[in-house]
């Protein structure tokens, strides 16, 4: 094989939270893919980086009382902790808020100006008036103006499916302050992207995407390319634009330029040159593995700035579809929304590692993770075929020849089908049909321990005469066993270091296989457990607390905030509003606990001419004995209101927050029950 310089990158994940088994989905996909080709012999990089910036991380930092620069840096740090649980072996992991980052921003900003590519002008958009604030979209919530559902995003109604824009809310308000948004106008930044429709369109339907993919950018390029806003304005975390004070580069464009600034800080500590991969000539193949969510920027946004700016493009977009846990969107109320660091407390890496390459395809199909179907497949596939092999091979080349493997193959016949399949399963790993290389490893495994059974070693073992076919039979496994670990070392590396430990020897698969003849191997020990259903049970158990605790205080805000809104000013009303109330002195007669009701009390209201039921919440405030007798107001037109515990027949007036401080209004002396409140 011709050896290949290849440089792979996968999504920057955001530096505003931990990392979930979604993300874990494609990091993972990456890194077969990755450790297959060096695994080959190839020159391959694997560089990422956490996506630093924006608006996000700026209010995450201001709640927490600490800088933007702190924040991101603790959220590196779990996410590279937990990308190291899961076995990523980047190359380079660095950060967008870098020198880097910021040096070749500017640079490919100042070559689109240059070349007439960027524009400006005034747009008038949501503003803040308490943060000073412009706002996105999902900043400002507030009533659908379709459905009339409250609580929803400025760009969508998760109630009734409804676009609209911010301006169409009803009662919009910001989530930021709960102040009301105000239109304020500002000269913002556009990258001209429609220029760039013939360029697309070429570079859309070469060989850089997925059919699926280069179909659906493709309707987006028929429909017309808007030109694209590339900045925003102060207060931002960011980075200036160069010549324009107050206005930063938005997130999503110094986002894929973290490729170019992990690679720069990768090539200046490894004494590579950076042109020799992002030169518009160079002759390196560059990939980038993404979910099909961020399509537009990676394959629309991204190669047009890089063309403008005389830079190379990438060879190919690999995208995959979402992840899904028990056949439904991950969920914090099932416990399914798992984080990364939940998992590794209770299961090994590598049983996702399998599973996902189990389920992967090249396609962009979303995958699931049945919990069921885990178990099933990790207890029978890893353990109890291919781990199986060698615990079951090793104990009799061991008693039978000290360790050592025999000086010829038993069934060579076998050994030239499983070497056989090589060609096949690497092309597979290539395109990253990981399912139907699994598949075929899992088939010969099934193949290898049949040729065990249907030989009974166990029985020849037995006798002095034929201990030689034990040996012989079991050293042909474990030959084999060398191989399909060979195959699935970029699914499995530390079941794959293990093995080499087991078998003295490195797994290479960068030529031709030979048998370990006359070879010493190690004594066997256990390399894999099984999982079960409790482990799982404890995994869903532990992800809902922790959801649960997260959410708590966000829960206790709103809470507040509606606490809040309800002792605001009501807004003004005329007269004729007001004399619609018919407000009573009424008598309480009677006062008692309901049952049942843990902040209720039923009230009999004697109101001069009639007697009148009333359930009101002042039990934390009141004995039933302190009532009776007083005078007090009763809101008589109320229309009455059926309660499990009976019909409520108007209000009583009090004032106070509530709890024990409740207070009802009495009247002065000489008021008489049914006389009204005028």
């Amino acid at each position: 094989m011709s050896k290949r310089q290849i440089l792979v990158t996968s999504a920057l994940p955001y530096a505003n939270g931990p990392l979930h088994l979604g993300h874990l989905l494609e990091t993972i996909q990456t890194d077969i893919w990755v450790r297959f080709q060096k695994l080959r012999g190839h020159d391959c990089t694997y560089l990422c980086a956490d996506d630093a910036h924006g608006t996000a991380i700026m209010l995450t930092a201001e709640k927490l009382g600490i800088t933007p620069e702190e924040q991101i840096k603790r959220v590196q740090a779990d996410h590279q902790k937990d990308f190291d649980g899961f076995l990523i072996g980047f190359d380079n992991y660095y950060s967008t808020h870098s020198p880097e980052c910021e040096h070749y921003a500017a640079e490919i900003y100042q070559r689109l100006d240059a070349n007439g590519h960027i524009e400006k002008r005034e747009i008038t958009q949501l503003f803040d008036p308490e943060k000073n604030l412009f706002l996105a979209d999902r900043y400002i919530k507030g009533i659908c103006p379709k459905c009339k559902t409250d609580d929803q995003y400025g760009d969508n109604c998760e109630a009734c499916g409804a676009t609209y824009t911010p301006a169409d809310l009803i009662n919009p308000r910001s989530v930021i302050s709960g102040a009301t948004p105000i239109e304020k106008a500002s000269t913002h930044y556009f990258f001209k992207l429609g220029e760039f429709t013939d360029f697309l369109k070429e570079w859309t339907r070469s060989d850089s995407l997925q059919p699926q993919i280069a179909n659906k950018l493709g309707e987006w390029l028929e429909a017309g390319l808007q030109s694209w806003d590339i900045s925003r304005d102060a207060p931002y975390f960011g980075f200036e634009i160069p010549g324009a004070p107050g206005k930063y580069f938005y997130v999503w464009l110094d986002a894929p330029i973290g490729y170019m600034a992990s690679c720069a800080n990768w090539c200046e500590k490894n004494g590579r040159d950076f042109n020799e991969f992002w030169a518009k000539d160079s002759k390196a193949e560059l990939y980038h593995f993404i979910g099909k969510d961020i399509i537009n920027f990676h394959g629309l946004f991204w190669p047009a700035m890089l063309e403008s700016a005389g830079f190379r493009t990438p060879s190919s977009v690999y995208v995959h579809g979402f992840l899904t846990v028990n056949g439904k969107k991950m969920s914090k109320s099932r416990g399914t929304f798992i984080k990364a660091s939940t998992y590794l407390k209770h299961f090994q890496p590598e049983y996702l590692r399998y599973y996902f390459a189990a389920k992967l395809s090249g396609g962009v199909d979303d995958i699931d993770l049945s919990l069921d179907d885990f178990i099933q497949r990790v207890n029978a596939d890893l353990v109890g075929k291919l781990v199986n092999i060698a615990s079951r091979s090793a104990k009799f080349i061991h008693k039978g020849n000290d360790g050592k493997l025999s000086s010829e193959l038993h069934n060579p016949e076998l050994w030239q089908r499983v070497i056989g399949k090589s060609d096949e399963i690497a092309g597979f790993f290539e395109q990253r049909e990981y399912s139907r290389a699994v598949r075929e490893i899992m088939a010969l495994a099934d193949a290898v321990n049949e040729y065990f059974d249907a030989e009974e070693p166990w029985k020849t073992a037995k006798n002095e005469d034929t201990e030689h076919l034990a040996v012989a039979v079991s050293s042909q496994c474990i030959n084999l066993f060398n191989v399909l670990m060979t195959y699935l070392k970029p699914v499995v590396p530390a079941l794959a270091e293990q093995a080499e430990t087991f078998l003295n020897t490195e797994l290479h698969w960068d030529g031709e296989f030979a048998p370990l003849l006359d070879h010493k191997i190690e004594k066997f020990k256990a390399m894999m457990t099984r999982v079960d259903n409790d482990t799982v049970d404890k995994m869903l158990a532990e992800s809902k607390e922790e959801a649960a605790a997260a959410q708590a205080p966000a829960k206790a805000k709103k809470k507040a905030d509606k606490k809040a809104a309800k002792n605001e000013p009501p807004a003004e009303i005329e007269f004729d509003d007001f004399a619609k109330v018919d407000l009573r002195i009424a008598e309480i007669a009677n006062a008692e606990y309901v049952e049942g009701a843990d902040k209720l009390l039923k009230l009999t209201l004697n109101v001069g001419d009639e007697t009148r039921q009333v359930f009101s919440g002042i039990r934390d405030a009141y004995e039933p004995e302190q009532l009776i007798g007083k005078l007090t107001i009763l809101v008589a037109n109320l229309k009455p209101r059926k309660m499990r515990f009976g019909v409520s027949e108007g209000m009583v007036l009090a004032a106070g927050p509530g709890g024990k401080d409740i207070y009802l209004l009495e009247p002065h002396e000489g008021a008489k029950p049914g006389m009204q409140v005028k």
